[in-house]
């Protein structure tokens, strides 16, 4: 089984304004990739690498715009990428921001990814690679890394500084001058992503005038899923699923590269089911919307996909041993409902040392 990468879909909500202000169809965009439209307010949400990959180019197409993923990178900035850009600039040094962004970006931007600083002697090597295979947006996707990762040398070296050479993976590049004016910098060929800039810049301190006092600090509130737990991967693809209805077995078997059949085989392995894992995502989902108490049981029914009310209430009770109106009354889950979810959930943890492969 191949590997599922996820990555924020931080970019999407610029991504989507691009799109309708020079009068592409955001809907038909996100259609072509199979991503739920509601994806625009969800910046923190987890997405397959491959589908975001893919969304930048049929947004691209969509525009006639070949440099949209440069502009997305540079408007955007280290700024845009969350608590993962917060922990780069806060580095006193560009040699510390950059071992932060190799070792950070698994957990808190997108998995399966590789950042690697290279120096030999006057020279440092700075590449982006992504172990995904897809044909489509591939280049386009490094162009918006390549984008992000200059905007962070800048961050110390000065907005108007430019690298000697910068390599970007892919065939002959469709709309290069309009990319390299966007970046400001000159674009090569390469076998590999990369920004090849003097090794004395990495001493340069930052030109922030003062760091945070938690700057050493990085809270991880969710980390990305191991690309090979497929019982993790299953379970974000289910929230994904969430924002436009029920999961589908069909639809997350597509996302994974796998035919239904196959995904089932192999949860199997881990003695859960596609449908025990769902029960698992959506028992959570509903006791947090709950418990908030900002939506009626009609509502919240229906956000986890249930087009009669009625049956999320007898769902919920066979996951809690409560009804949804008993869980709101009582303030939270009984003793014998959270024993009831807890003997469900220890079923079926996976040991690391059973990951399919």
């Amino acid at each position: 089984m191949r590997e599922t990468a996820f990555t924020k879909a931080r970019s999407n909500g610029a991504l989507a304004d691009a799109v309708e202000i020079r009068g592409g169809s955001i809907t038909r965009v996100f259609a072509r990739a199979e991503l739920p439209l509601s994806l625009i307010d969800q910046p923190e949400l987890l997405v397959p690498l491959r589908d975001q990959v893919h969304l930048l180019e049929y947004a691209s197409q969509e525009i006639g715009d070949h440099a949209l993923s440069a502009r997305l990178a540079s408007e955007a900035g280290i700024p845009g990428l969350g608590v993962y850009g917060d922990h780069l600039l806060s580095a006193p040094r560009l040699e510390a921001a950059i071992a932060r962004a190799s070792l950070l970006i698994g957990a808190l931007l997108q998995s399966s990814t590789s950042l690697r600083l290279d120096v030999d002697g006057p020279w440092a090597r700075w590449t982006y690679n992504i172990s995904v295979s897809t044909k489509v947006g591939r280049q386009k996707h490094d162009i918006l890394a390549l984008g992000y990762m200059l905007d962070l040398l800048r961050r110390f070296a000065g907005p108007r500084w430019t690298p000697p050479q910068v390599e970007v993976i892919g065939p002959p590049m469709m709309g290069r001058v309009a990319v390299q004016d966007v970046l400001s910098c000159e674009l090569s060929h390469g076998d590999v992503s990369a920004i090849i800039f003097p090794s004395e810049l990495l001493e340069l301190p930052s030109l922030r005038p003062e760091l945070p006092d938690d700057a050493g600090i990085v809270e991880i509130e969710t980390p990305m899923p191991d690309p090979r737990d497929i019982v993790k991967c299953v379970e974000h693809l289910i929230k994904l699923a969430l924002l436009e209805g029920r999961p589908r077995l069909d639809w997350m078997a597509r996302k994974m590269d796998l035919s239904g059949r196959s995904l089932q085989r192999h949860l199997s392995i881990h003695n859960t089911t596609f449908e025990a894992v769902m029960d698992r995502v959506l028992t959570r989902h509903a006791t947090t919307l709950l418990e908030q108490g900002e939506m009626q049981i009609t509502q919240v029914a229906m956000q986890l996909g249930y087009a009669d009310p009625s049956h999320f209430v007898r769902a919920f009770r066979r996951w809690t041993g409560q009804t949804p109106g008993e869980f709101r009354r009582s303030g939270g889950i009984t003793r014998r409902g959270r024993m009831k979810i807890k003997a469900c959930s220890d079923r079926f943890i996976t040991p690391p040392s059973t990951t399919a492969s």
